[in-house]
């Protein structure tokens, strides 16, 4: 036996690190992690789907906007555990327990994020496009949107971060991906199987943060070059005080 020839594998000792453990379980955890990625990301696009049309009815009919935030938030206050389980008796033990709660959840953040986007663009840029023919979907598409998109994909960001961390729980009804792995492991006190699953999940949670910030940075180049010139501004208004 190994363990009898050059000790006891990590395996054996129930070490919290062990290459061994990531050599014979590898597939395993490609698995995990697998479904862990499918499940955030379908939760995450069918929310900002469903948060994208909440948030205009309440930005055009401003007495819809209390309903809608309050819903969301409402959604938001309910237990993950109590929310999959008022979820089985219509979806049954499957993953769309696990998306609908995650959706659930992501909208209040998504909705008022977005909320915040449109109405933080100015009205006088608005006015501004309609002088110039643009009808409201075109003025939604192609000057509210894209000048909004720094709120959005900052609410993305957060709502994409907490569906990673939440999806683990999801191994209440075996389709927590990674989670399926710590709750594995923690019954059955198995060191190296909770560790790297929940090391695992942090990187996920780090990656897709950095994707969507990278993301922004590309579609929004113009607020970089803002960012340029109003350092450039506070540099000369340093220089002018100093020189007067």
């Amino acid at each position: 036996m190994r363990g009898s020839a050059a000790g006891p594998s990590c395996l054996e000792t129930n070490d919290w690190i062990c290459g061994e453990y990531l050599r014979t379980r590898s597939q395993e955890l490609v698995d995990a992690t697998v479904q862990h990625l499918g499940i955030t990301a379908v939760s995450v696009a069918i929310g900002l789907l469903i948060a994208f049309p909440l948030a205009l009815v309440a930005r055009r009919w401003r007495g819809a906007a209390g309903p809608v935030l309050g819903l969301t938030t409402v959604l938001y206050t309910i237990p993950s555990l109590a929310m999959f389980a008022l979820l089985t008796p219509v979806f049954g033990v499957s993953a769309a327990v696990v998306v609908t709660g995650l959706v659930l959840y992501s909208l209040t953040i998504l909705v008022r994020n977005i909320l915040a986007g449109l109405q933080a663009v100015p009205a006088e840029v608005r006015e501004a496009a309609r002088g110039m023919g643009y009808g409201p979907a075109r003025l939604l598409c192609e000057v509210e949107v894209p000048l909004a998109l720094p709120a959005l994909v900052a609410g993305l960001r957060i709502a994409t971060v907490s569906t990673v961390a939440m999806t683990t729980i999801g191994s209440v009804v075996g389709y927590g991906g990674l989670g399926n792995l710590i709750a594995s492991g923690m019954a059955g006190f198995f060191k190296a199987e909770v560790l790297t699953a929940s090391v695992l999940c942090v990187l996920l949670a780090l990656l897709a943060d950095l994707l969507l910030m990278g993301l922004q940075r590309l579609l929004t180049p113009w607020t970089r070059a803002q960012g340029r010139a109003a350092a450039r501004a506070r540099r000369g208004a340093r220089v002018a005080k100093a020189g007067g």
